[in-house]
């Protein structure tokens, strides 16, 4: 019986160690699962703080982009606005200097119509008189100034001021007939409008009081 008897005692202790074996397994195992739950926990909330500033740094981002552009569209437009004021500056700066010019190439037209080009005395005061306008045409022509001369044109009240209209066979209705004083036009700007005798269309004349 002493032999049995050993025998059980030894199987107790061997179980009794094999538990106590399993036990520090399992404590083990729940540590590594405590200490690994942490990491997991710790490495979420990282990742949270990292996407959070991930987002504020893109917002940033986009805040600034949006700055960058407004102020980009807002140099275009100083510049643009610059552009124009200078195209205007330079169309315009001479307006206010031909229209002091104006009355010189009237007078020199009603010094052609005064002159009889075919009489020997006034001959060469004429051609004298006449290659002057032509040139003085022609140059301020090269800074934009333009004739308006609209014989036989319709009448356009934009650029022509009408004196009084007349029964004309020669001339539809509505159609400048004659040409007083020549209008002008600087760079598309009108300075002086032509003034003309605009046509009722054919009659004659009623001269009867």
């Amino acid at each position: 019986m002493s032999n049995e008897s050993s025998k059980a005692e030894h199987e107790q202790v061997d179980v009794a160690v094999e538990g106590e074996i399993l036990s520090g397994v399992e404590g083990e195992v729940r540590t590594d699962e405590a200490s690994l739950m942490d990491e997991l926990t710790q490495a979420n909330f990282r990742v949270e703080e990292l996407e959070q500033a991930l987002a504020e740094s893109q917002a940033k981002v986009e805040e600034q982009k949006d700055s960058v552009t407004r102020a980009a569209a807002s140099e275009a437009n100083i510049r643009r606005r610059a552009a124009q004021d200078v195209e205007k500056a330079h169309k315009f700066a001479l307006e206010k200097f031909a229209n002091e010019l104006l009355p010189v190439i009237d007078n020199m037209e009603r010094a052609l119509q005064g002159t009889d080009a075919e009489a020997e005395a006034t001959k060469a005061i004429y051609e004298g008189v006449e290659l002057t306008l032509k040139s003085f045409v022609g140059t301020v022509d090269k800074f934009g100034l333009k004739v308006v001369d609209p014989i036989g044109e319709a009448f356009n009240p934009e650029h022509h001021q009408a004196i009084g209209m007349q029964p004309s066979p020669e001339f539809p209705a509505n159609t400048v007939m004659m040409v007083m004083q020549k209008g002008y036009i600087l760079n598309d700007r009108l300075l002086r409008p032509a003034m003309v005798m605009v046509s009722q269309g054919g009659g004659s004349v009623d001269t009867q009081a």
